[in-house]
């Protein structure tokens, strides 16, 4: 009998593993059937995508495996995506509060020494410490130049967005985010920074409100010229100087009514600075991803070289993270700034799930969610809707091409990290907006 009863056991055990393993197979089958058919329906049998290049991959970080790839090992034009890159890098590198300046302070004089902070009398910002820190002190303090090696544009930017409000110049002492803020009040022109009022030159009438603002390509000078659209402000990005003295610190004692001293060097054996923290981290970050902030960003990059390797320059940021905190990526990518505005970009679906769930494995989710732009919030804003906290994404665009990399959460509580790749498109970034969002929502509802 217990021989008998040994035997059904086991027949009963090996029936249940035949049993098993192909409704296993069967589940990933119908998973994998899924994406295929959604796929087709959303991307490869509309007409928009005919022309086009597309990635796409859908991983699952609780299994560490693909859900689904297509093309995703190939190289994509990521636009603004790039900032995911810079988000990262920031997360794990710079402290939870940005370092305005360094300094060295004794009881006669305070030397500091300017690091890329980009808040640095912002608008965005109510509050300004740095600020408050300077104007206290003036009197005693001598700027040194700082460790900057960097050119005021990003490799491959559009030579003629040099005017354009979404591509400031970078600099080693931002002010004002580098804009200058064109307002109006009555018939009356407002400057800001007001040292730029005798830079603008009036050629056109304004009493009946329809004028715009131009900027020389190669100088500070700024004209009021006839339009058929009503001026409502504007802000236009002003030339750094190379040299500090030439702007950044005449506009500076201008902003503190107050004349400061500058040196190019301190001449001390090993100085031990000290740090003057302004804003929060994630406070700026937030702004980057949600407003996808370019000016933001490649001061952001600048701030993470310095940190890393005492030097504001974006071409050895970039290389010293590629070898240390992002090396291991499934393609290496071509990275050469800090924001996507470059065309020289080139990155995969791939890497961008690489490093997104690097970011899910080290950041704490709430950090993550608070950063990233959900559902109609941000550039995600009358994307998404009902999909609150459901979608924490960035987005891309330039002419003709279109991204989105970030988190999913479907409504059986499953977390997905995903990356939309669209290049060379002919049709309208907002219909391929509406397509990617179908494919996403669907994995949201149905998954």
């Amino acid at each position: 009998m217990k021989n008998l009863f040994f035997c059904v056991v086991l027949l009963s055990l090996f029936v249940s593993c035949k049993v098993s393993q192909p409704v296993s197979q069967s589940l990933k089958q119908k998973e994998a059937d899924f994406y295929q058919q959604k796929a087709e329906q959303v991307f490869f049998q509309h007409p928009a995508f005919q022309p086009a290049h597309l990635g796409v991959s859908v991983f699952d970080p609780a299994s560490g495996k693909y859900l689904y790839n297509y093309q995703a090992d190939k190289f994509f034009i990521p636009a603004s995506n790039t900032k995911i890159f810079t988000c990262y890098a920031a997360m794990k590198n710079l402290s939870d509060s940005l370092v305005a300046f360094q300094y060295l302070k004794d009881e006669d004089n305070i030397t500091l020494r300017f690091t890329g902070d980009p808040s640095f009398l912002h608008p965005d910002f109510d509050e300004h410490p740095a600020f408050d820190f300077l104007q206290k002190n003036a009197p005693k303090i001598t700027i040194v130049a700082p460790k900057y090696s960097a050119e005021a544009f990003g490799n491959g930017w559009a030579w003629n967005d040099f005017d354009a409000d979404y591509s400031p110049e970078r600099s080693p002492m931002p002010i004002y985010g580098n804009l200058v803020y064109f307002g109006k009040k009555g018939n009356r022109i407002t400057v800001t920074p007001k040292a730029f009022k005798d830079s603008l030159v009036i050629f056109s009438s304004t009493e009946d409100g329809k004028f715009a603002i131009a900027r020389n390509k190669s100088e500070n000078s700024f004209t009021v010229v006839k339009s058929n659209r009503n001026f409502n402000g504007t802000s236009i990005p002003f030339v750094v100087k190379q040299d500090m003295e030439q702007l950044m610190i005449p506009l500076l004692e201008d902003t503190l009514n107050r004349i400061l001293s500058y040196a190019n060097e301190v001449v001390l054996d090993n100085p031990k600075w000290e740090n003057f923290y302004s804003q929060s981290t994630d406070s700026l970050l937030k702004i980057m991803m949600h407003r996808s902030d370019n000016f933001y960003a490649e001061q952001v990059l600048l701030m993470v070289g310095n940190q890393k390797l005492g030097i504001m320059n974006d071409a050895q940021a970039i290389d010293t993270l590629l070898k240390s905190d992002m090396k291991g990526m499934p393609q290496v990518p071509r990275w050469v700034d800090g924001s996507g505005l470059s065309r020289y970009n080139l990155m995969t679906p791939q890497d961008f799930i690489w490093i997104l769930s690097k970011m899910k494995q080290e950041q704490s989710w709430n950090r993550i969610k608070t950063i990233f732009p959900t559902g109609n919030t941000g550039t995600l804003g009358g994307l998404y809707k009902g999909y609150e906290g459901k979608i924490f994404a960035k987005t891309g665009t330039l002419s003709n091409h279109v991204a989105l990399s970030g988190f999913l959460v479907t409504n059986q509580g499953k977390e997905l990290i995903f990356s939309v790749m669209v290049n060379a498109h002919q049709s309208s970034a907002s219909v391929i907006r509406k397509q990617i969002e179908q494919f996403l929502t669907s994995i949201i509802s149905e998954q």
